[in-house]
């Protein structure tokens, strides 16, 4: 299974986080999806909202403690990022907390305009 860690400006729109979201699957093996995890912070933001649903997938808001405790698996950094919130990426440390302790990037954070997206697996998965 797989999780799907999002990062995002405020004001995002649905079809900027579908369009990179449906371009980091594209990129890897089809699994089944677990949903979509980003930092508690952004449970304001409607495009995530509009996003999940138009996916159908459930979205998932986790505190910062949980993303900064797997800071230490983390492919990418964002000095932005690592100011705003102490960890080098909320789209990778979203998708690994997401994915359950052990889990691995499979899709390091890829960014468009307004938002970031990176892939976790769930550990017990086979590649």
């Amino acid at each position: 299974m797989i999780a799907i860690g999002i990062g995002c400006k405020s004001g995002v729109k649905a079809d900027e986080v579908v369009a990179l979201i449906e371009d980091g699957l594209s990129r890897v093996a089809n699994e089944t999806i677990v949903g979509l995890f980003t930092v508690a912070s952004k449970s304001h933001e409607s495009g995530l909202a509009e996003a999940a649903a138009s996916l159908s997938l459930p979205l998932l808001f986790l505190p910062e403690i949980a993303l900064k405790n797997v800071v230490c698996r983390t492919e990418t950094s964002s000095e932005r990022v690592v100011a705003l919130f102490g960890v080098p990426s909320i789209a990778e440390t979203a998708a690994l907390v997401g994915a359950g302790e052990g889990s691995t990037l499979i899709l390091s954070r890829i960014s468009r305009g307004n938002v970031t997206c990176a892939i976790a697996k769930s550990i017990g998965d086979t590649p």
